[in-house]
């Protein structure tokens, strides 16, 4: 396998050996240096979200050149929207609702497979003012990604498809609330591309306000 097809946890390309989730970095040069990663292994990302409205697809695209590595998205803000579009189970929304983990790990499934790319991300959260629980309070978010490693030749992919969720609790206003939820997605997926490995103990560093899953109200 060439260095262009590495994974998670091989060594990077020289482009990204400078660490691209540092928290104090501005968000254009994350985007930039996200971008940049993507397209210099050929890959390419789509995103599925709920209660950031299209903000992360915006905030993508606003870097020049975008499209040589961004597919699209999908702003499936309704439970029939996550179903219709991106084959959300139906059953999951009663039995654990619309921001959890199986919920944002469908809609990366869902993006990943519908946009035929190498990386997704989804959002599903609580912005407020309205809508909190004891158990789902407001600033609570869900943010899932998703990775399908390009197959040979054929342009098909390989199985398994590699999905990661973590959840988090933001403070603020609404807008502060999905300002913080884009900034965590792009962490995400710049850890991947850096060589890291998806799990909760670097979603502890993308962000202070990660709320582990043992800490969950049933």
């Amino acid at each position: 396998m060439s260095q262009r097809d590495t994974g998670a946890g091989e060594t990077p390309p020289s482009w990204s050996t400078e660490r691209m989730t540092e928290v104090g970095m501005d968000r254009t040069t994350r985007v930039a240096r996200l971008g940049d990663a993507l397209e210099a292994r050929g890959r390419r990302l789509a995103v599925a979200e709920s209660c950031t409205g299209g903000l992360l697809a915006a905030t993508l695209t606003e870097q020049s050149g975008s499209s040589g590595w961004f597919e699209g998205g999908w702003v499936t803000y309704s439970n029939r929207a996550k179903q219709r579009d991106l084959n959300v189970p139906g059953a999951l929304f009663s039995e654990v609702g619309a921001v959890s983990r199986e919920v944002v790990t469908a809609m990366a499934v869902g993006a990943i497979r519908r946009a035929d790319v190498s990386y997704s991300v989804a959002i599903s959260g609580v912005a407020g003012p309205s809508g909190g629980s004891e158990a789902k309070p407001v600033g609570t978010v869900w943010i899932g990604w998703g990775y399908w490693s390009p197959a040979a030749a054929d342009g098909g992919h390989r199985e398994p498809l590699s999905t990661f969720a973590a959840r988090f609790r933001f403070d603020g206003d609404r807008a502060a609330v999905r300002e913080s939820a884009v900034d965590v997605a792009l962490r995400g997926l710049c850890a991947h591309l850096s060589g890291e490995t998806w799990d909760e103990a670097a979603a502890a560093r993308w962000s202070k306000a990660f709320w582990p899953t043992a800490g969950l109200k049933m």
